[in-house]
């Protein structure tokens, strides 16, 4: 399929989830595996800003990026911090500029880094992080539908918003942390309990949330209090 054609079907697809139950989790984590398919890169991940401001990792497309996702955090180095705290773009910029992120990033595989900021309106509420096992730059055709596919982001947060009528953002962030920490308790304890890689138990439980209709952390408070069986998950 032409890339042109995958990138609106995806566009299509995309708008298509935001329907009135949708879930923000699963929508940054579907969005992040986007990126990855339509962009010359190799993992990306989505960060959110908390109640209090500081940034929290939501989605990754692959375990190692949200690692390193999380060591940016641990550190507050690294392309994602800073394209946070300044609103700005932060692409094709050399790592040397943040040593400790440059030798995780390499011990990962990672050699090139961006991030790509999510704003809603003057605020910015996080960022999409970019990850290239290449050493050569992105384009910027990439960079341009990179940050589209941040501000999609956007629009889906805003979409859910108005649908659970919260009037405060900080809110509406704080929901989806404590979604997505319910959802990453579940998949570590179904990966230990059937032998998966975390991403396939995650995939586990998303195939099953859509396959039956129900919402992903409905799925992942199924397994934690055991009402719903491993045999159920494994014949999605």
């Amino acid at each position: 399929m032409r890339r042109e054609r995958r990138i609106t079907q995806v566009f299509v697809e995309l708008a298509d989830t935001l329907v009135d139950d949708f879930e923000v989790v699963d929508f940054l984590r579907t969005l992040a595996e986007v990126s990855v398919e339509l962009l010359d890169v190799d993992a990306a991940g989505l960060m959110l800003a908390d109640e209090d401001g500081v940034l929290r990792v939501m989605a990754s497309s692959e375990d190692q990026a949200e690692l390193l996702e999380l060591f940016e955090l641990q550190q507050d180095e690294g392309p994602c911090p800073e394209c946070f705290r300044t609103g700005t773009p932060v692409v094709n910029v050399g790592l040397r500029r943040w040593p400790d992120f440059a030798a995780a990033a390499a011990a990962g595989g990672y050699f090139t880094a961006h991030a790509l900021p999510l704003r809603l309106r003057q605020q910015v509420i996080g960022a999409l992080n970019l990850f290239r096992t290449s050493t050569e730059p992105l384009g910027e055709e990439d960079v341009a539908l990179g940050q589209a596919l941040a501000d999609i982001a956007t629009i889906g947060l805003l979409h859910e918003r108005r649908v659970r009528g919260q009037q405060v953002l900080a809110e509406q962030l704080q929901h989806a942390l404590n979604s997505r920490i319910l959802i990453e308790q579940a998949k570590g304890m179904l990966a230990e309990r059937v032998g998966l890689s975390p991403a396939a138990a995650f995939t586990a439980m998303r195939s099953h949330a859509r396959g039956t209709g129900q919402r992903l952390s409905a799925v992942a408070q199924g397994v934690l209090d055991g009402s719903l069986e491993t045999s159920e998950l494994q014949a999605h």
